[in-house]
C-alpha cells in the first residue's frame, strides 16, 4: 500500500487511516508532536507530515 500520495482532512485523520503515519508520529520528539497537533490542518499526507517534522527539527537544533 502506497500512502504517499493520499491526502486526508488533517493529521489526526491521517494517523487514524495510515498506521505508518501513527508510528512515525509516535517516534517524533514531544515538541514536534505538539506543534503538529496544534497545526493539524496543515498536515494532510505522509509527505506533508515528514516535511513538517523535518522543518521543525531543523529549526529547533
Amino acid at each position: 500500500m502506497n500512502s504517499q500520495g493520499r491526502t486526508y482532512r488533517d493529521v489526526f485523520t491521517l494517523m487514524r487511516e495510515e498506521p505508518e503515519a501513527r508510528l512515525y508520529f509516535e517516534k517524533l520528539p514531544a515538541t514536534v508532536r505538539e506543534q503538529m497537533s496544534t497545526h493539524a490542518f496543515r498536515i494532510n499526507s505522509m509527505n506533508s507530515m515528514r516535511s513538517y517534522a523535518e522543518n521543525l527539527t531543523h529549526n529547533t537544533q
